[in-house]
């Protein structure tokens, strides 16, 4: 956001002038009265510090650094539910937060907010400034706990809900180490072969004069492909990485990208489960907290992060405001498992969707640590036979000529 020169008056007479951060000069003026200011002069500011700041905040932006990690939030809301639950006042408890906080960019946040408070805003448009650190679902359960007086169970539950997010995550990192280690040797192998290896057999087989086997033609057009046109391959990888990158920040590519994400063999299924215990379990948690199901399906649709899932989740609402039941629209929408459908009908019935819908999450994440545990059996076969036919290739390359040689060698005597 913008930063704006102001200068004006207290009741007293007394003249004040300042900077403050807001989307443009009236929200200025607006947060002055509320601190008991008559605004003399607004003006932008593009040459302060405070701007300076801006402007590194959005190059941390751009390189992805202005964020907070999840181990980080899931303290935040711990310590914010320990401190509100005991009574601590909520402006107290931000600034005693931003003290400790070991985050550069999480004290710097909850210091505005903590400024933001003393104008007069509600905790949850304070955080709502900060969409890169607070999500919209973590917005709107501490604004539905600011009106409900559950402040402190708002943040138990996003604690919780975190907690279950990192564990999630952590689990996928840990399945996909081994085979991805796997594929980087395979790489390096590859260009260390290419660079070093066969161009010494290069020399020795440019001696023979004959035809050379198919095999070793190939390992010497890929030889000099690497060796004479490096600089080109590079140029060509850092195009094509930048082009999909930007392809991927577009509606388009992301949609595409996110679709084809939970089609993918082998990995598909568990990108696809892995989001729907996140919605079942984001769901449940803004029906508890006493969000209606249209506003709740709003906001869980942006907590999934898969824009194709989102449209289907957006679908469900739009049926919803239509009319139609949670269970119809769970079934037109073909995300759901018929045993899923079951546990949802069931809370339908019963008024408790909501502990249906910790249910229905709690078995995609055991189905979701079933396919983790046998991903990386699934994966090595095809490994396994990656690795086989660089081999074969190799050996055929290097070998095939020299039988040739030796077969002549033995011919001549």
């Amino acid at each position: 956001m913008p930063v704006f020169n102001y200068k004006g008056r207290t009741v007293k007479g007394e003249s004040v002038e300042g900077l403050l951060e807001a989307k443009d000069a009236e929200a200025v003026a607006a947060q002055l009265m509320r601190q008991n200011v008559t605004p003399v002069s607004i003006e932008a500011s593009l040459k302060t510090e405070k701007s300076k700041g801006l402007l590194s905040k959005d190059l941390k932006n751009l390189l992805g650094m202005n964020t907070v990690s999840v181990e980080e939030l899931i303290l935040f809301c711990r310590q914010m539910y320990a401190l509100t639950k005991s009574g601590v006042p909520i402006l107290r408890a931000i600034r005693g937060m931003s003290e400790s906080s070991s985050s550069e960019v999480l004290k710097e946040a909850l210091d505005d907010i903590a400024g933001q408070l003393e104008g007069g805003y509600a905790l949850s448009a304070a955080l709502n400034s900060y969409p890169n650190i607070f999500s919209p679902l973590f917005v709107s359960l501490i604004h539905v706990g600011e009106n409900t007086g559950q402040l402190d169970s708002a943040f138990l539950k996003l604690s919780t809900y975190f907690v279950r997010e990192h564990e999630t995550k952590k689990r996928i990192k840990q399945a996909m180490r081994y085979p991805l280690l796997v594929i980087g040797f395979i790489g390096v192998a590859l260009v260390i072969l290419n660079i070093f290896v066969i161009p010494k057999f290069m020399q020795l087989f440019s001696t023979l004069g004959a035809d050379l086997p198919l095999p070793t033609k190939f390992l010497i057009a890929s030889s000099s492909l690497f060796v004479n046109y490096w600089p080109h391959m590079l140029v060509t990888i850092l195009v094509i990485y930048f082009a999909i990158r930007h392809y991927l920040k577009t509606e388009k590519g992301r949609y595409s990208w996110d679709q084809k994400k939970i089609k993918m063999p082998i990995i598909g299924s568990i990108v696809e489960r892995s989001i729907l215990a996140r919605f079942s379990h984001s769901f449940a948690i803004v029906l508890r907290a006493g969000v209606p199901m249209t506003s709740g399906l709003s906001l869980v649709a942006d907590a999934v992060d898969n824009t194709y899932m989102k449209a289907k989740i957006v679908g469900m609402r739009a049926a919803i405001e239509g009319g139609e039941s949670l269970l119809r629209v769970a079934i037109s929408s073909t995300l759901f498992t018929p045993l899923v459908l079951q546990m949802i009908s069931v809370g339908e019935e019963t008024g408790r969707v909501d502990e249906l819908l910790e249910e229905v999450g709690e078995y995609y994440e055991r189905e979701v640590d079933y396919d983790l545990s046998t991903l990386t059996a699934k994966i090595e076969p095809i490994l396994i036979v990656v690795v086989a036919a660089m081999v074969l290739v190799l050996a055929l390359g290097v070998f095939l000529p020299m039988w040739d040689m030796a077969s002549a060698f033995q011919g001549k005597k």
